[in-house]
């Protein structure tokens, strides 16, 4: 038995989707982030980064998010999460969702998580005022040249697919419309209507 650990709002919605579509037996651990359940001790020796999401496996704790999705689709190859069999397909589903941790999220976290990377209240406020446009800028980029259609890598559903849903769906609260951006806005639309989607989200907002 696989345990998610998990907050709502986060990008461990991404892990729960793909682990609603694998089929792989699982339980979830949702954390209160705003009782900062994410630093208390029994929490950080699960995972010392203080973070969500972790994974318990039979054989130890999985953080990071592209990480834990491609464990899912090596664990679970039936449901076809990742082009298991082409090494290069798989380095180009890893690559745009590297993108997503390395670059968008760190972006997206300027607005709320400014203080990680300064003390300097004015500092802090210029990273939120940018957040916008490098939000913006990054969804531009995908829209025009990364997102391959209909779905994030061409006609098959990947694990990447989830990990987009997640971050389009907080562009709204980083002052951006997401209907810039129509084929991501398109796919968002089509997310919605997936089952395993659906039970992800009710536990999300549940």
């Amino acid at each position: 038995m696989l345990t998610l650990y998990y907050a709502s709002g986060t990008c461990a919605l991404a892990s729960l989707i793909a682990l609603e579509e694998s089929g792989l037996a699982f339980e979830t651990k949702k954390l209160s982030f705003a009782n900062s359940e994410q630093r208390s001790p029994d929490y950080l020796k699960i995972n010392p980064k203080g973070r969500v999401p972790a994974l318990i496996t039979d054989r130890g704790v999985l953080t990071e998010t592209p990480a834990i999705l491609g464990f899912i689709a090596e664990s679970a190859p039936a449901a076809k999460l990742a082009p298991l069999g082409d090494v290069f397909e798989m380095a180009r589903l890893q690559s745009f969702n590297s993108y997503l941790c390395s670059t968008v999220h760190v972006n997206h976290a300027h607005r709320r998580r400014g203080s990680r990377w300064s003390d300097d209240p004015s500092a802090i406020e210029a990273m939120k005022a940018k957040v916008p446009q490098n939000m913006a800028d990054c969804f531009t980029l995908i829209e025009e040249t990364m997102f391959k259609g209909p779905w994030v890598m061409g006609e098959t559903y990947s694990l990447a697919d989830p990990y987009l849903f997640v971050i389009t769906d907080w562009l709204p609260t980083d002052g951006v419309d997401p209907a810039r951006f129509a084929k991501v806005s398109d796919h968002h639309a089509r997310m919605l209507q997936r089952p395993a989607v659906q039970r992800a989200l009710a536990y999300d907002r549940g």
